[in-house]
């Protein structure tokens, strides 16, 4: 047996992939279904601590409450009004439905059976290459191959997620990733947190983004919204995002979050974009006991926003990645 390894389990009746990093005692559980991390167990010292929040049976990640570690693509949460415009075409994501109810998050795939296409370990890392194709769909008449890499390594796990337009005309796309982390056994108040973002974004009560200059607050003059310092969360309550995100030497920007208490530690990273934090107050289950850090290629409502319409084009037969992941700070 290698460092690493790579195995298929079940929870109840669903098909899940386990990556194994057994020097280090650290594993990931993924699920078929929407792609979805189930959970991350990590040793530190002599304890094995789960870090990820993720779904705990087969019902619940069918239901998807609080969509915990869901694929977010090919946009990443919230659309106003669920419409946009393309290209000088406009779209309805949610038509024939009355303005109380519409709603469009988090796109599309949080209900697809994915695909196994590659499964691999050897010394030095193993990985599963999850596929699946979003078809044009009401208010969405584009095609895209979805391809989902998760790696686990030395260095922690990788989540490397590329899209490809297999249409005929350029298309509106993204990607984004919303896992929950727990690093202590109770409620997040006492746990740190560090940003390094210049901009946190200001919302409407809808959490949309306000329009065009409005919507990017630096930081300095939002002292309560500012953790470009680490310091606890406390009574706090986000679901903001932050932008002007400062990449360290080696490319990549790490969002922290640590528990003196049980010195337990992770940095999330991701090589662009936007930084989401929730506290998950309205969660159904266990509120404010994780802490979702969301890596985004672009902001929520990208669609509509004149400064986002390149990073989101996709020409035809084009494709684009966007990697993320999760560092452990360990002794």
């Amino acid at each position: 047996m290698g460092a690493f390894d790579v195995a298929i389990a079940w929870l109840d009746t669903q098909p899940v992939v386990v990556l194994n990093d057994i020097a280090r005692g650290r594993r990931v559980r993924i699920a078929r279904h929407a792609a979805c991390v189930l959970g991350f167990e990590a040793r530190f010292g002599e304890r094995c601590v789960q870090l990820a929040d993720g779904y705990r049976s087969a019902a619940e990640l069918a239901a998807r409450p609080g969509s915990r570690f869901a694929l977010l693509a090919p946009f990443a949460n919230r659309m106003a009004d669920a419409r946009y415009c393309f290209d000088g075409a406009e779209h309805d994501l949610m038509p024939g439905t009355s303005d109380a109810a519409r709603a469009s998050r988090h796109g599309f795939v949080r209900d697809t059976e994915f695909a196994i296409a590659a499964l691999g370990a050897d010394e030095h890392a193993a990985s599963v290459l999850l596929v699946a194709t979003i078809a044009p769909q009401p208010g969405y008449p584009f095609a895209l191959d979805l391809a989902v890499r998760y790696t686990l390594a030395t260095d922690g796990l990788t989540l490397e997620t590329t899209l490809r337009n297999i249409g005929t005309h350029a298309a509106p796309a993204f990607v984004g990733w919303h896992p929950y982390f727990r690093v202590g056994s109770g409620p997040l108040a006492s746990w740190e947190l560090e940003i390094p973002a210049a901009c946190v974004i200001r919302t409407d009560a809808d959490f949309i983004p306000l329009p065009g200059p409005d919507a990017y607050l630096p930081l300095a003059q939002a002292p309560g919204l500012d953790f470009r310092q680490p310091r606890a969360i406390g009574s706090l309550e986000l679901n903001h995002s932050y932008t002007g995100l400062r990449l360290d030497a080696d490319g990549r920007t790490r969002t922290r979050l640590r528990d003196s208490a049980s010195g337990v530690g992770i940095a999330v990273w991701q090589e662009r974009g936007v930084l989401l934090a929730y506290t998950g107050d309205t969660l159904e289950r266990d509120a404010r006991r994780s802490l979702a850090l969301e890596p985004m290629e672009s902001l929520p409502d990208a669609f509509n926003r004149p400064e986002c319409a390149e990073a989101i084009r996709l020409e035809p037969g084009a494709a684009r990645t966007f990697r993320c992941g999760v560092e452990l700070d360990t002794p």
